[in-house]
């Protein structure tokens, strides 16, 4: 294969269709200039996005944790150059940045207004038995299980389940299997769940601090951008036991198009997204639950008619009441309610990861980052996200579900559960809250079986992959950005035919002094 003469095209503008353009280029060596990447809205990121101004509100979606362990992530930006200093790298500037700012919470659960005592973590011998068994027991004994027919109820009562199910985005209801891969996958954390001293965190949020480094490489390496590109089909050549695309459809501003793809072009299709059909409020609405069958959505749908091997994307897209909830973000123009979290606390921004209200029936959490959060955020002006795991439960103190309150109602409830009603006029005179609906952002995590994602590159293809979080990756975990670089790398590997893997994922249960530990911690 004469690789300066293959073009790619990538269907999606996420994390992971950027790195998989960086490895075409890096570890393949295509031209930069016949790669050419499809994305249906203005901006690339994906769910790693940002937004607003300090006059009308910021708004990020959600923010992403980093560990040591993420290797696939750390590597690829280890070639990205800094923004701010080009004799430094994106890896460069995470390394500085935690070891100048760590996390150690202080008061990871709240509830009934003060800290909770998370020295233990709650389990009963049931509970750890139940754990231990679930460790030990094989995916496909799993199978289609919940987590909730794994454990008694006693379980979601457990300091470990408030704070790894907020840690992660888990509802009882989801798959025994991805939280079984977790539990793998982060079994070192076990002894530091309670303070996230394991946790590394971007400088800014991850679209100025991952996003935007990347994209502006790549655009430097002349790599060709298509905006409000929304790609509808894929036509395949109608081939036994072989398959390969022929021809990808767009269209523009309703305007469809149509690329031929030649036998030794690639293509690398997004399938499925955490935050297709999101949806913003305001300080003074409530964002709308949008229930239509959105792009990200369609396209695999399609794809997969017929198609065993591109697995089942109704088992992910068609159950928004297991997989939706709601993120706000919040703009302080008044120092006086980040300063009432931290002395409550006793966490400067950006030490203390996530703040649980274990009390609450929304399941609130905050996360009181590092200031500032966004590139040229104003000196007097800061901001922090935060997010409901149940947001069709009424409030506390709201007494409406949070999925009708607008933002000023979601700060009330946040206020509140602090106790800060003395101060409350002021923080809701300088203070702006917009929230966040996400229909999809937990489809990852639902029940599924062997089969219902399909392979990076599907038996038989010769040059179509799939990457993202909907794509199977044996041991890895969903809901991280090391799961989209890691199928980045793989599909560029496999399709390129390049002697090559990723580094094998984390497995920390192998190593007998972690696995120790993480027993310790559990029988503590």
């Amino acid at each position: 294969m004469d690789r300066n003469d293959v073009k790619a095209f990538l269907v999606g503008g996420g994390i992971a269709s950027l790195a998989a353009a960086a490895y075409l280029i890096k570890e393949g060596g295509l031209k930069a200039s016949n790669i050419h990447i499809f994305e249906a809205t203005k901006a690339v990121g994906g769910a790693m996005d940002k937004a607003g101004s300090p006059e009308k509100g910021y708004v990020i979606r959600g923010g992403r944790m980093f560990n040591f362990s993420y290797v696939c992530t750390y590597e690829l930006l280890s070639f990205i150059p800094s923004l701010t200093d080009r004799s430094k790298t994106v890896r460069d500037e995470f390394i500085a940045f935690n070891e100048k700012v760590r996390t150690c919470a202080k008061a990871r659960l709240i509830a009934n207004g003060e800290k909770a005592d998370i020295s233990l973590m709650g389990f009963g011998t049931r509970d750890r038995l139940d754990l231990v068994t679930m460790i030990t027991r094989s995916e496909r004994s799993l199978g289609p299980k919940r987590i909730d027919e794994c454990f008694r109820a006693s379980f979601f009562e457990t300091n470990f389940w408030f704070m790894w199910a907020t840690l992660f985005g888990f509802q009882p209801w989801h798959s025994a299997v991805e939280f079984k891969r977790h539990i793998h996958r982060f079994i070192h954390e076990f002894p530091r769940i309670g303070t996230l001293a394991g946790v590394d965190r971007s400088p800014y949020n991850q679209y100025d601090s991952i996003i935007l480094p990347i994209e502006t490489w790549l655009k430097g390496q002349g790599v060709q951008f298509e905006m409000n590109a929304t790609v509808t089909d894929l036509g395949f050549k109608p081939r036994a036991n072989e398959t390969t695309v022929e021809r990808l459809h767009y269209s523009v501003a309703g305007d469809a198009k149509e690329v031929m793809i030649r036998p030794n072009d690639l293509v690398f299709v997004t399938n499925g997204s955490m935050t297709a059909a999101s949806t913003l409020g305001s300080h003074v609405c409530a964002p709308a639950l949008d229930t239509t069958k959105p792009a990200e959505w369609a396209l695999w749908e399609k794809l997969a008619r017929n198609r065993r091997d591109f697995g089942r994307p109704s088992v992910f897209d068609d159950h928004i009441d297991e997989s939706a909830w709601e993120s706000f973000t919040v703009t302080c123009r008044d120092p006086l309610l980040l300063r009432l979290i931290e002395d409550f606390t006793g966490n400067s921004p950006g030490t203390g990861g996530l703040v649980t209200f274990k009390d609450s029936n929304w399941l609130m959490s905050i996360a009181i980052v590092h200031q500032p959060h966004f590139m040229n955020q104003p000196a007097d002006v800061e901001v922090f996200w935060g997010y409901g795991l149940f947001p069709h439960k009424p409030g506390n103190f709201v007494r409406k579900e949070m999925s009708a309150c607008t933002g000023e109602e979601i700060l009330i409830e946040l206020c509140s559960h602090l106790r800060f009603g003395a101060q409350l006029p002021e923080i809701r005179r300088t203070t702006t809250c917009i929230p966040c609906m996400m229909p999809y952002i937990a489809s990852q995590f639902l029940v599924r079986q062997e089969g219902d994602r399909p392979h990076v590159v599907p038996d038989g293809s010769t040059n179509l992959a799939f990457i993202g979080q909907f794509c199977e990756i044996e041991a890895d975990v969903v809901f991280t950005v090391e799961y989209s670089v890691r199928s980045a790398q793989m599909a560029v590997y496999q399709l390129l035919k390049i002697n090559k893997e990723p580094p094998a994922p984390y497995e920390g249960q192998r190593d007998l002094h972690v696995f120790m530990d993480a027993i310790e911690a559990m029988c503590g």
